[in-house]
Parts: structure tokens; C-alpha cells; sequence
């Protein structure tokens, strides 16, 4: 397809910063470059017709770790590694709301619950507690945000579960609200969106940067902030980043549903929510991590299958469901969990490996990935 002259002139020509990916990182990057600097002319390619990756297909926890998914993180990372995460997705966070607002968000502080399957896992968690808290305590301001919730199970009404843990400072955000938000704010201040433009390759001459796109052809841009997660390597194939599958489903509502909250069980690999009356849940990537590590969007009878079964033996045992919609989003890991937010070179920076926590990192993330084009112009 060959431009016209009028697309060419309104939104490529003398093209400042190109933000390849529409999503929460790319939007936010896209946003705060024409906050510090409204004479930039910015375009965003994104290749599908809606944000494609994870941005409004994940499960709107607003959460920062999980008891067992810090102390399983620790086993993998440096303590303060794990610590400065946890306080960045806190921060990242605070910043969403305060960029946009709650209740454009759909924001509902209705706490974080993690289910124990056994004692001896619980006692881990407890003894883990006063430390966990002491470094929480660091960036929420809150004494005791993890505590013991196990009084709860009962009104709950879970199965196969022992013991709960509470933490009161995290909460649930609707992503399609989100992102919609997020979206008219970036198009306000000056931000043109290129939905359907899928950037095949990119060429750095030093100078500033050629993209190949479909099906737009070459367009030239100062300088290109890369916001794929996920898809990174397509683009940028040094970068230690792994395409993770995320399968998710939704019931019909329920009546009489007897939870609120974002939830999670086993390290973090199954997570679910309310969606008023109806049950979000999503996860059980660990049945099968070779299959899940793609970027292929759709969904599997096997995971699909589990997630089926947890909802009848553990979520909501005894009663009767339908499943409403499957779907599933990709996101970018690593052999850490820290996000890659860099310069890779005077015209290029990229800000990716959301490591499955886009929502809580992205807002910071994209903003960071602002500041470091805006370094070098």
C-alpha cells in the first residue's frame, strides 16, 4: 500500500519518536514524550486493531507478589533485586491511578488473597511474614499489609485449601477501561495512533531510524522506542526476552458468588477475580511450559481443561457454570523478572519483559522509556 500525500504529511513526515506497540508501555512512553516536549511529532504503530499482546487480556490484578511468589523469586534473584521490584510495581501503580484515576480505571481496592493448599506451607509463609511486611512497609506506609486470612475460608467457600493470606494494599483494575483511558489521554495531548501497522524490521543508521512497516512501507523517525514485551526479539533478537502464553476464561455470572478480590494459588501460575457475579481465571502455564512458550494466540485443551477442573474442585465446588469466553494474551519473561527499560543506542530504546506484571510496571516503564529518547534529542 503506497501513502498518500496527505497520510504521509499528517502523520509521517518529519517524524520525531516512533513508539512501536500500542499497549500500556507504548501508550505511556508515547503520553509523557508529548508531556515534556509538545513540539514532538510522536506516532504509535501498533498491528492490530486493538492493543495485541497482554495489555487488555490479562486479569486486572493490581498486585505486587505474592507470598510464595517472592519467596520462590528469591530463590532465583538477589534480595534487593526482589525487594526494588516489589516496590517499583507498587509505585508503578500509585502512578496509574494518579496519571488516570480511579474510576476510569475501574480501580477496586478490595485486597489481594493467596490460597495454602497444606500446613507445611503455611508455616513457611507465616515465619516469611514479618519480613515481608517490614520490607512492604518500605513503600506502602502500611505496618502489616500481609496477614493471615485463614478466617475467611469458611465465607469464602473454597476447596482443596487449608489456609489463606491477605494483603490488604492490592486491588482489581478493568484493563479495557484502562487502556481506553489511556488512549484518549495519549490522542489529547497530541499522540496519533497507527493501529494496524506492523513494523517487520528496523534499520538504525546512527542517524535515527528506518521501519519497515505493512502496510505502510519505509518511515523514517528521529528515534524508536520499542514497547513489544513479548514480542521483542521479532524486532530487537538480542534481548533476553521469552514469549509466555497466558490462558484465560470467564464464567456466565453466579449467583449468590461468595468471594471479591484478586486471588491466587501456587506460586502465582493460577490466578483468578471477581468480575462482579461472574469468575475471571486464568494460569496453569506451568502444565506445560514448552507448549505456553509462544507467541501464538490462541487457547489449548489441556490448559483450558485444568482451569475447568480448579473451578469445580477448588473456586467454586458444587456449583454449576458455564464458561462465557476463552482468550489468551502473551507476555514477556526473563531469567529475571526486572523489566529491560534501556537505550540500546543514541536512536533506539526499548522497554520490555513486563514478566507477566505489565499493569502494575508499565505506567513507570513507559515513562523511563520517555525520558531516555528524550536524553538523546
Amino acid at each position: 500500500m503506497s501513502l498518500s500525500h496527505w497520510e504521509y504529511d499528517t502523520y509521517f513526515r518529519d517524524l520525531d519518536v516512533a513508539v512501536i506497540g500500542g499497549g500500556i508501555v507504548g501508550l505511556n512512553a508515547a503520553w509523557a514524550l508529548r508531556r515534556a516536549r509538545p513540539d514532538l511529532r510522536v506516532v504509535v504503530f501498533e498491528r492490530g486493531s486493538l492493543p495485541y499482546g497482554a495489555s487488555t487480556r490479562n486479569a486486572g490484578f493490581a498486585c505486587f507478589g505474592s507470598v510464595t511468589e517472592v519467596m520462590d523469586d528469591l530463590e532465583r534473584m538477589p534480595e534487593a533485586e526482589v525487594r526494588a521490584l516489589m516496590a517499583r510495581r507498587y509505585q508503578g501503580l500509585r502512578r496509574l491511578r494518579e496519571n488516570l484515576g480511579d474510576d476510569a480505571i475501574g480501580y477496586e481496592p478490595l485486597g489481594g488473597w493467596e490460597l495454602i493448599a497444606d500446613d507445611a506451607t503455611m508455616a513457611r509463609c507465616l515465619a516469611f511474614l514479618p519480613t515481608l511486611n517490614a520490607w512492604a512497609a518500605e513503600f506502602t506506609g502500611l505496618p502489616e499489609a500481609y496477614a493471615d486470612g485463614t478466617a475467611h475460608l469458611a465465607e469464602f467457600g473454597f476447596g482443596g485449601t487449608r489456609h489463606l493470606i491477605h494483603n490488604r494494599a492490592e486491588g482489581l483494575v478493568h484493563t479495557g477501561h484502562m487502556m481506553d483511558a489511556l488512549m484518549r489521554q495519549a490522542v489529547a495531548s497530541g499522540v496519533s495512533l497507527c493501529h494496524g501497522a506492523w513494523v517487520e524490521r528496523m534499520d538504525d543508521d546512527g542517524d535515527g531510524v528506518e521501519l519497515h512497516t505493512q502496510p505502510f512501507g519505509p518511515v523514517r523517525a528521529r528515534r524508536a522506542v520499542v514497547c513489544t514485551n513479548g514480542f521483542a526479539r521479532q524486532l530487537l533478537p538480542a534481548l533476553d526476552v521469552t514469549p509466555a502464553r497466558a490462558q484465560v476464561l470467564v464464567t456466565d455470572p453466579i449467583p449468590g458468588l461468595r468471594f471479591r478480590g484478586a486471588f491466587h494459588f501456587d506460586e502465582g501460575y493460577y490466578y483468578f477475580r471477581n468480575v462482579g457475579d461472574q469468575v475471571l481465571f486464568g494460569g496453569a502455564r506451568n502444565l506445560d511450559f514448552e507448549g505456553e512458550t509462544t507467541t501464538e494466540m490462541v487457547t489449548t485443551g489441556l490448559i483450558q481443561d485444568r482451569l475447568e477442573r480448579c473451578l469445580r474442585e477448588v473456586i467454586i465446588p458444587g456449583v454449576d457454570f458455564r464458561v462465557q469466553r476463552r482468550w489468551s494474551g502473551i507476555m514477556g519473561l526473563g531469567p529475571t523478572k526486572s523489566p529491560i527499560v534501556q537505550a540500546l543506542s543514541g536512536t533506539t530504546v526499548a522497554a520490555v519483559r513486563m514478566g507477566g506484571m505489565g499493569v502494575a510496571l508499565g505506567t513507570l516503564a513507559g515513562e523511563e522509556a520517555a525520558a531516555l529518547a528524550l536524553g538523546t534529542m
